[in-house]
């Protein structure tokens, strides 16, 4: 019989008035029946929300909130075999990536901003008034309220967490609404966050779709103090639209068309494994991920034939199955838009080095959404391929002569996400990487993550920097408390 994800509010499961089917993209089959949120239903969880920030939640210390979010991190480890299971039924991605990055990342999320805002201060400092007395002036830290988090669901517990855990560090109360197509750890985190000892009200969540949905109805409520999103850049300026009546902040992490750049005097083999990482990792399916590669022309071919090879070596499998390296995309309407991104590549003069299309897989996976790993030769700038973001494991091979030549290629794009500059000259190294304009740039690797350094993006690719104290100052918004001595 196949299990419902309910609503959750103040800790209490909630019925929608109507269901819909969660689907298992490795099989095709409905792993859920999920009940979408009405108006009534968010407003239910908005209003719990506001009653949790006038209760016992909005009383409570920076030192008791540090050791509830490390409370949440052990519940979440608690269940840590649960929180797999359902990343990976709900994604189809290999088990082995939510065993080593997902839920583990989840855990590190509560307890770096547990870290964080144990460590943070009061900043205090003494000026000097007109009449030449002098004041003490310190700014207190406020939580901003309600916070809607809308999260997507290509990396669903990391990125949900990733906003919930500073969200309530600075002592806001939470409602949630995670993607349709991956509903189930952000209900399983309900259950985590109660047996941690968090008040009622404080995480609520509510499923549901975007428009004339649980996503609009919350993005519009009046009584929402801001909201956080992590998805399309389209998605993004809808929320900002609905927001901008009541002018309340937004954190935006949105697409990417990322580039990397790679000189002939790069580490060939270590270049070559992190583009492989880079391009194909959970199915090309992460903000992060490249999808535009610039090579110096004299090692073109050797790269070339190394990512090629790297491709081919991947393993499409059942998620669970040992050495699955290789999952599907998240659905059938996903898998038709990257389909046809690799279609038009072709019309666009496009040389398919590998993939291209739809792989044959065991009848056991015969109803899932597969896809090749692909990549070309023969694009320029001009072609859309190179200016849409796919969100799938492909990327273009384009070459390169001059340094100055391959940032302003890098650089020609209406995103700003991420980059990656290959190259063992320490100085091009960073000259390169800070001639990007993305909001990080890495040299000679890719996703390396420090939580407490800012990430987020330019143009496209959003608006505002999360991680550590960047994390804070969203959340929190200061007073500035002048005393005259």
């Amino acid at each position: 019989m196949t299990s419902e994800l309910f609503n959750v509010i103040a800790g209490a499961p909630v019925p929608g008035r109507r269901t819909f089917e969660n689907i298992d993209p490795a099989t095709g089959r409905v792993i859920h029946l999920v009940h979408e949120a009405d108006a009534d239903v968010v407003d239910q969880a908005v209003r719990a929300a506001r009653a949790a920030l006038q209760g016992e939640w909005g009383r409570t210390t920076v030192q008791r909130r540090a050791e509830l979010l490390r409370a949440i991190a052990d519940e979440i480890q608690a269940r840590f075999e649960r929180f797999v299971a359902a990343e990976v039924a709900d994604t189809g991605k290999p088990e082995q990536l939510a065993r080593t990055l997902d839920v583990p990342r989840a855990i590190a999320n509560f307890r770096s901003f547990a870290d964080t805002i144990a460590a943070r201060g009061l900043d205090s400092y003494l000026t000097e008034t007109a009449d030449g007395g002098t004041a003490l002036n310190y700014a207190v830290p406020k939580p901003l309220g309600v916070v809607a988090v809308i999260s997507p669901w290509n990396l669903p517990l990391l990125l949900l967490t990733w906003k919930v855990a500073p969200a309530l560090a600075g002592g806001n109360a939470v409602v949630a609404k995670p993607s349709e197509e991956t509903p189930a750890t952000a209900t399983l985190l309900a259950e985590a966050i109660s047996a941690a000892g968090l008040p009622e009200g404080a995480y609520n969540v509510v499923h549901g779709f975007g428009p004339d949905s649980a996503g609009s109805y919350l993005t519009e409520h009046g009584d929402i103090d801001a909201v956080t999103f992590t998805g399309e850049s389209r998605t993004g300026s809808t929320i900002m639209r609905a927001v901008a009546p009541r002018v309340r902040p937004v954190s935006f992490e949105l697409g990417g068309k990322n580039a990397a750049v790679v000189f002939a005097d790069c580490d060939i083999e270590a270049t070559i494994d992190g583009l492989a990482r880079s391009i194909f990792t959970n199915t090309g399916q992460v903000c992060l991920c490249t999808e535009r590669v610039y090579i110096e022309r004299a090692v073109f071919d050797v790269i070339a034939e190394g990512l090629v090879d790297r491709a081919r070596r991947l393993r499409t499998a059942h998620p669970s199955a040992e050495g699955t390296d290789f999952g599907p995309l998240i659905s059938q309407q996903h898998r038709d838009k990257v389909k046809s991104f690799f279609d038009l590549a072709v019309e666009e003069g496009a040389e398919v080095l590998v993939g291209g299309g739809i792989p044959r897989v065991e009848d056991q996976l015969s109803g899932g959404f597969w896809i090749e790993p692909t990549l070309w030769k023969g694009l320029t700038n001009t072609n859309r391929v190179m200016r849409e973001e796919i969100f799938g494991p492909a990327a273009a091979l384009v070459p390169f002569d001059t340094e100055a030549e391959a940032i302003e290629l890098a650089n020609d794009t209406d995103y700003g996400l991420a980059a990656a500059v290959w190259t063992t000259n320490l100085k091009r190294g960073h000259r390169v990487a800070q001639a990007m304009n993305v909001g990080m740039a890495w040299v000679n690797t890719w996703y390396l993550r420090d939580l407490r350094s800012p990430f987020g993006g330019m143009g496209l690719s959003g608006i505002g920097r999360e991680g550590g104290i960047h994390s804070m100052n969203f959340y929190t918004e200061p007073t500035n408390i002048c005393i005259a001595l």
